[in-house]
């Protein structure tokens, strides 16, 4: 079982930058692939970004291409997501997850999932 813990959140301006991490405990999830989804009120939860147990391979959202990058270290066992350019269209709760296997973009195929961190980004 992994337990994930999502941090970095907060409150920034339009065109700031925030550092999201995503620390799992208990099974390490150095073979699994992890994502990161949001979830901006009233909306459905949309994929973001994944990235591979190598993390050779890393996917994204066309909204945050270019602005956005994933990384892992698994000696850590943490998953990081890089925000820059941000706009008050990613405001949104941030929320990784992971699963065994290859990368999805459908949330309802990975296994566990940490509670989430809040981004707000003021105009």
């Amino acid at each position: 079982q992994v337990q994930l813990v999502e941090s970095g959140g907060g409150l920034v301006q339009a065109g700031d930058s925030l550092r999201l991490s995503c620390a799992a405990s208990g099974r390490t999830f150095g073979s699994d692939t992890v994502a990161w989804f949001r979830q901006a009120p009233g909306k459905v939860r949309e994929f973001t970004a994944a990235i591979s147990w190598t993390g050779l391979s890393t996917a994204y959202a066309d909204s945050v291409k270019g602005r956005f990058t994933i990384s892992r270290d698994n000696a850590q066992n943490t998953v990081y997501l890089q925000m820059n350019s941000l706009k008050p269209e990613d405001t949104a709760t941030y929320y990784c997850a992971g699963r065994r296997g290859g990368y999805y973009s459908d949330d309802g195929v990975y296994e566990y999932w940490g509670q989430g961190t809040q981004v707000t980004v003021s105009s």
